[in-house]
């Protein structure tokens, strides 16, 4: 004859169902330490992205500006509110062209684009001796990454 203790009948399986519940708790921990990881993950592509359309964008403004630099470069004068505007469609653009509305040329440089736009001469412009007449020009450039676009703008004076 064999003696064996009892179990009262309340503490039956419960040993079972603490069990579940902690792992009931580690897998919803699990289930958000991977969404805020995932989403970490989507905002550090996000950066990269713009940080590169940015360099894209600052690169093709400096060949911008180093094409209006060389002295074989001339442009006409913009005329009209329209054609002396910066240009609309910087936000837009996908491709190099000519645009009508805007009359910029686009010319692709690297990841990227510039215009430029010949917006008058002037005596007072900034870091020029006086009375010394300057032709003013603003280049714009976008540049591209993935879904992530740049635009940045510079006037440059030349003598």
């Amino acid at each position: 004859m064999s003696i064996s203790p009892e179990i009262p009948h309340s503490q039956r399986g419960m040993a079972l169902l603490i069990s579940l519940v902690f792992l009931l708790l580690l897998t919803l921990i699990g289930l958000s330490s991977m969404q805020n990881a995932t989403l970490q993950e989507k905002m550090a592509a996000s950066v990269t992205l713009r940080n590169q359309s940015f360099q894209g964008a600052e690169s093709a403004l400096r060949v911008g500006e180093s094409a209006v630099q060389l002295d074989t470069f001339s442009l006409l004068v913009c005329s009209g509110t329209t054609q002396c505007a910066p240009p609309a469609e910087s936000s837009t653009i996908t491709g190099a062209g000519f645009n009508s509305t805007s009359g910029v040329t686009w010319i692709a440089s690297g990841s990227g684009f510039y215009g430029v736009q010949n917006i008058g001469t002037t005596l007072t412009a900034v870091n020029v001796p006086s009375n010394t007449s300057t032709t003013l020009y603003r280049v714009t450039a976008v540049g591209i990454a993935g879904n992530s676009r740049s635009v940045v703008e510079s006037i440059y004076a030349k003598d």
